[in-house]
């Protein structure tokens, strides 16, 4: 499989190895200073580059037919138009918040225990996530993946960063803190006990891991996906 890596920051390089070591083949690296590439010469692409770029990285992925797997937070205002190129060039689009096989499996059990907590209204839902000082976005976006299923359990309407507990909103607090790679924590708390459930990302290989076997699983196909349809978790 030919790999167009779109950013090539630490999860690039990250990805990069990990793809070579399953047998593929890195046929285009482009960064911040990288212009007129060709990206058709690839079977796939795999953006991990930064909000303000992601876009047009997925754009031009889509206008010239080539698969596209996105793990850049920070851009969704744009989501929508590029669902609508998606669908308008009839290409294969894959976005995940984090694509790492533990998370996704942390996803679905936060919403099953989101149902389970929804009428239980004496526990007050809130969430943390710490990243590495280099992440530009905050709270990340698993953390907004994580309260938005919650949202649809519950009788919130929103999330909130960095405030107090409300009766609409989940607070989540943001951290930033060297070299970690992403914790991300909810917790329901009561006046006689606490519920919490946590992930602990220990290095970038599982977010690697999974864009890779997201690429993988995606050249040959049309349509908007995501990991609940690379796991087969749907």
């Amino acid at each position: 499989m030919k790999i167009a890596l779109l950013g090539y920051g630490r999860m690039g390089k990250t990805i990069e190895q990990i793809a070579l070591n399953k047998g593929h083949e890195i046929v285009l690296k482009v960064d911040e200073n990288t212009v007129n590439y060709d990206i058709t010469i690839a079977d796939v692409a795999i953006d991990f580059s930064i909000p303000s770029v992601a876009f047009n990285n997925i754009s031009t992925c889509l206008k010239n037919n080539v698969p596209v797997v996105s793990g850049t937070t920070g851009w969704l205002d744009k989501f929508d138009d590029a669902v609508a190129l998606c669908k308008q060039h009839n290409g294969g689009f894959i976005y995940a918040s984090n694509f790492s096989l533990g998370v996704n499996i942390f996803f679905e059990l936060n919403e099953t225990l989101a149902k389970m907590m929804k009428n239980l209204e004496q526990y007050q839902i809130s969430m943390e996530e710490i990243h590495h000082t280099k992440k530009l976005d905050a709270p990340s976006g698993t953390a907004i993946t994580l309260a938005e299923d919650i949202i649809k359990h519950s009788n919130k309407s929103n999330w909130a960063l960095n405030v107090t507990k409300t009766d609409t909103e989940i607070p989540i607090v943001a951290k930033r803190i060297p070299d970690v790679p992403g914790t991300h924590t909810v917790e329901y708390s009561s006046q006689v006990d606490t519920i919490e459930i946590k992930h602990t990302a220990h290095n970038r290989d599982g977010f690697a891991q999974g864009a890779v076997v997201a690429a993988e699983w995606l050249v040959g196909k049309k349509g908007l996906f995501t990991m609940k349809d690379v796991l087969g978790l749907k």
